[in-house]
């Protein structure tokens, strides 16, 4: 069983930066591949960013370049640091713990884009 906490989202303007966390625990945090995923009004759940237990990364197109996914094994910790915020980056974004046969999802916490 593996409980995840995001963390750091709120209101930010239009090409500002925010840095979301979500910490893990209950399992060995290392083996599993993280992701982080949003669901933007009237949308469906997308992947944003995800990171293997070796490190590969990969990301939407629609965030190459802007967004980082890195974790931290010694915090069981995955971040997303997003830089040049738009405004269709508004979404609520969750945090997930993947293996082949089992999936965790935090809660969510809202990102808004707006001036």
């Amino acid at each position: 069983q593996v409980q995840l906490v995001e963390s750091g989202g709120g209101l930010v303007q239009p090409g500002g930066s925010l840095r979301l966390s979500c910490a893990a625990s209950g399992s060995i945090f290392s083996i599993y591949t993280m992701g982080w995923y949003r669901r933007a009004p009237g949308k469906q759940r997308e992947l944003v960013a995800r990171i293997t237990s070796g490190g590969t990364t990969n990301y939407a197109d629609s965030v190459k370049g802007r967004f980082t996914i890195s974790r931290d094994n010694s915090k069981n910790t995955v971040y997303l640091q997003m830089n040049s915020l738009k405004p269709e980056d508004t979404a609520v974004y969750f945090c997930n713990a993947a293996l082949p046969d089992i999936v965790y999802w935090g809660q969510g916490t809202q990102v808004t884009v707006s001036s």
